[in-house]
C-alpha cells in the first residue's frame, strides 16, 4: 500500500469538514512545491562588486562610548 492510500483510507473516517482542511494544505502543498521549482537557482559570487562596506565598518560607534 503506498502512502496515497494510507492518507484515502484515513480521510475516509473523518468528518466532513476535517477532510476540506486536508485538501486546503494539500493545495497548498502543491502551490509551495510549485513555486520552489519555479526559482531559479541562485550562482554562488553572482552578487560579487555589488556590495560594499565602508572602511571604518568595524570602527567603534560613538552612541556605545561611556559617557562620563
Amino acid at each position: 500500500m503506498n502512502q496515497a492510500e494510507r492518507v484515502y483510507q484515513h480521510l475516509q473516517h473523518l468528518p466532513e469538514a476535517v477532510v476540506a482542511e486536508v485538501l486546503d494544505f494539500v493545495e497548498f502543498l502543491e502551490q509551495k512545491h510549485q513555486r520552489r521549482a519555479e526559482r531559479p537557482v541562485r550562482e554562488p559570487g553572482s552578487a560579487q562588486g555589488q556590495v560594499w562596506m565602508a572602511d571604518d565598518f568595524d570602527a567603534p560607534l560613538d552612541d556605545f562610548k561611556d559617557n562620563q
